[in-house]
């Protein structure tokens, strides 16, 4: 039988402001900062790319995780990022049929 996964995750807005969380499932998380279901940081300053994740058996050791990556400088958390994506894509972008950034550029071009 197959534990369960619990997710350290890092989403990032345009302009590289960053949210560190912890989940259980994490594509439906990304989708809720995606379609903003939840008031709060990311939000108010739309993060909403996956930027980085990380994969715990355990509930505790992602918290802890999830803690460490709080507790470090701007500067590290930007490095553990571009290490393994230099150009911040978003790591869920295949992931959805839609995502609200399409439904934003085809309503542009319909008012154009």
């Amino acid at each position: 039988m197959r534990g369960r996964a619990y997710f350290t995750y890092i989403v990032a807005s345009r302009s590289h402001t960053l949210y560190i969380g912890v989940t259980s499932d994490l594509q439906k998380r990304v989708f809720e900062h995606k379609w903003k279901e939840h008031d709060g940081f990311t939000e108010r300053y739309n993060c909403d790319r996956l930027v980085w994740f990380e994969t715990h058996q355990e509930i505790r050791d992602a918290i802890a995780r999830e803690k460490q990556l709080k507790g470090w400088r701007r500067e590290k958390k930007i490095a553990l990022i571009e290490k393994t994506k230099p150009a911040w894509v978003d790591l869920s972008r295949d992931w959805y049929d839609v995502e609200p950034a399409d439904l934003k550029r085809a309503s542009d071009r319909m008012n154009s």
